[in-house]
């Protein structure tokens, strides 16, 4: 039985629910496709500050390196607002980002069609949307120097420095090439080369990558034009890539589009390791309540099981699932819809298993 090892960061609020509820769910997938699953808890966040006064101590990150992938809760919560900025929870997260190299973040934002009525969009405009936003994460703004606040001439200035370097964009094309090459075979590369030096050497990149995958249909938009034409076209995207300050954007743009904040999942991934997280935050009011929805956790699963260890039949069996648990009407609070049934956390991944049983038959 092939041994597969996954370091397991619940984190803070309800993120120790969802990843239990996750974890029952790949139990489910080893029965099924005969894996073992290897899982090391480790701390982060708030809860690793709490213990180590670290919001990401050393022997998480040890974990986490010695395994095949990350699945991750939530972290942060008001508890620890008055911290300072360094010590924060949210500073774990980004630090093992950056410890980890994980340079591409992947977020898909897909319309079950149970969940149409969601989208602030009609419905013959929002179906059959299915995208990846595939977003550069470790430089751009976020990272680049100089930057903070200086004086100048008795002024304070704010800087923050745009900066990319050639094989930085490269490595994140290159990424989402070969995700395009496993979906529709198209991709949207997103800059705005008509006014920054930076962007111009962005579609550089991408033109010089597309002569790899000639396979692929290659579009290029300016930043604020794809912006509008998500709204007026999104089933027409299939991979879209860019840099790390416009897919922050973008990417929260998509999710609003496909209208169910609850069920986007992500993955973060660089060239030896990757981090699957829900792009929902910590939720500290409804934890412990057992309403809290798995199915953005359960979907991180699903891209683990898919761009980590090659098992795609593994990944789609609880797609699946999902959206048939969702054709049968079970909705938790936050996606409930009227003439549906309301259940909480567990009652609904127990629902996923059996549908995952029922449909591998």
């Amino acid at each position: 039985m092939k041994e597969l090892k996954i370091a397991v960061l619940k984190g803070d609020g309800i993120g120790p629910e969802i990843v239990d509820a996750t974890l029952k769910v790949l139990e489910k997938v080893g029965e099924i496709f005969s894996v073992e699953f290897d899982l090391k808890e480790g701390l982060i966040g708030g809860t690793a500050i709490d213990e180590t006064g670290d919001p990401l101590p050393e022997e998480t990150l040890e974990i986490c390196r010695e395994s095949d992938a990350v699945l991750l809760g939530a972290v942060g919560g008001p508890k620890w607002d008055d911290l300072p900025t360094e010590r924060r929870p949210e500073k774990g997260l980004l630090r093992i980002r950056k410890e980890l190299d994980l340079y591409a973040n992947l977020r898909p934002a897909k319309v079950w069609e149970p969940l149409i009525d969601a989208s602030p969009l009609r419905p013959e405009v929002v179906r059959g949307t299915d995208m990846m936003v595939v977003r550069e994460l470790t430089g751009d703004l976020y990272y680049g120097e100089p930057r903070g606040v200086f004086r100048e001439n008795g002024m304070r200035v704010g800087i923050n420095t745009m900066r990319y370097t050639e094989e930085e964009i490269r490595r994140v094309v290159r990424k989402a090439f070969e995700i395009a090459m496993r979906r529709r075979k198209k991709l949207t590369s997103v800059d705005k080369s008509n006014v920054l030096e930076v962007s111009g050497l962005w579609r550089e990149v991408v033109e010089e990558e597309r002569k790899n995958f000639p396979e692929v249909e290659v579009e290029h938009l300016y930043v604020d034009n794809c912006a509008m034409q998500m709204v007026r076209r999104p089933s027409s995207f299939d991979v879209i890539v860019t840099s790390n300050m416009f897919g922050d954007i973008l990417s929260d743009e998509a999710g609003v589009v496909v209208g169910s904040l609850g069920m986007l999942p992500s993955a973060s991934i660089g060239d030896r390791h990757a981090l699957y997280e829900p792009v929902h935050g910590s939720a500290p009011d409804i934890a412990g309540k057992g309403i809290a929805n798995p199915i953005a956790t359960i979907l991180s699963a699903s891209m683990m099981l898919r761009f980590s260890f090659g098992l795609d039949e593994a990944g789609e069996l609880i797609e699946k699932a999902v959206e048939e648990t969702l054709r049968q009407g079970y909705r938790t609070p936050d996606i409930m819809s009227p003439g549906c049934t309301r259940v909480g956390t567990e009652e609904i991944t127990e629902r996923i298993i059996e549908n995952m049983e029922r449909l591998k038959g």
